[in-house]
């Protein structure tokens, strides 16, 4: 089973205006509401994919019950930690082309210390050996910089392989508790490492201990490090709509297709073909499994020249 984590998820509202204006009224031609939070894209782009994973996570009020029915309808299976604070609206104004965008995310819930222990709770729970954890997202106010790295401990010690995608402090002391793969963007790599580009941070993540790691740079595609190879992954051309979710779609296709026994080279193609699908699409939306799969054949994996290292 591939379970996903979304410590502060979100109902992601799209408002589509004809041009982003400053002190004027805008008018939306088109609105659209989806679940929104990093983990919870996985599964989506999971699902997308024909697979199945179960999305966990702290949700509270009507935004709450609307982000359970919504996955549900999704046939996502659901493991949540209800609390009675609403659950956060994000909210994105964008052109039809998507070139310019708006996008303003609320904070998120106060979590007190007994919610992070029912979490701690209900993770343990869950975790068996063999299944894939994809922890993913920011994190709620009253919730430890540290607690990503307390949950790769607990599901490593239950036999689970994990998948990290974060930013700042909790990025960086997730990275000390050695996940086994990483994914941030470029710019998130950089500053956890202080290295000047996301090549140059990818190589210091590999040096920090950490297994394999993937650094996402957009629609430039990815690299790849581990200890057998270094890769470069293009993505295909596409005519870009939204690229938020993106990168939750690369890390979607990567760990479905490693789930399936896929080695990395594979895994990362599918990746690259679900991200670029994604960014394609309007809203926080996901591609399907046949398209994906055309994308998937002109997405190119090459190594990294040593001069580029």
């Amino acid at each position: 089973m591939i379970y996903t984590l979304t410590l502060n998820p979100a109902v992601d509202r799209e408002y589509r205006v004809p041009a982003i204006e400053f002190n004027e009224i805008l008018r939306a031609d088109a609105v659209r509401n989806d679940p929104g939070g990093k983990g919870f894209n996985v599964s989506r782009m999971i699902a997308g994919l024909g697979g199945q994973s179960a999305a966990v996570g702290i949700v509270g009020g009507a935004a709450g019950r609307w982000l359970a029915g919504r996955l549900a309808s999704l046939q996502i299976q659901t493991e949540f930690l209800e609390i009675q604070t609403e659950t956060r609206v994000n909210t994105t104004i964008v052109t039809p082309t998507g070139k310019q965008y708006i996008k303003v995310n609320e904070g998120g819930p106060e979590l007190t210390v007994g919610h992070v222990e029912q979490l701690l709770d209900l993770i343990k729970k869950l975790a068996r050996r063999g299944d894939w954890w994809v922890l993913a997202g920011s994190l709620p106010g009253g919730c430890p910089r540290s607690i990503y790295a307390t949950i790769i401990a607990l599901l490593q010690e239950a036999g689970c392989r994990v998948f990290l995608d974060a930013s700042g402090e909790p990025l960086r002391l997730g990275c000390e508790a050695r996940p086994d793969w990483i994914k941030p963007n470029a710019d998130e790599a950089i500053a956890i490492t202080g290295q000047p580009d996301g090549l140059k941070a990818g190589l210091a993540l590999r040096q920090m201990g950490l297994e394999q790691v993937i650094v996402s740079l957009g629609k430039d595609g990815a690299y790849y490090f581990s200890d057998r190879e270094q890769l470069c992954i293009a993505s295909p051309p596409i005519r870009e709509q939204n690229p938020i979710g993106a990168g939750d779609a690369l890390v979607g296709g990567v760990v479905y297709q490693l789930s399936l026994g896929r080695p990395p080279e594979e895994a990362l193609k599918w990746g690259a073909a679900c991200g670029a699908a994604a960014a394609a699409l309007p809203g926080t939306n996901f591609g399907q499994n046949e398209d994906i799969e055309k994308l998937v054949q002109q997405c190119e994996v090459t190594p990294l020249d040593k001069n580029e290292r």
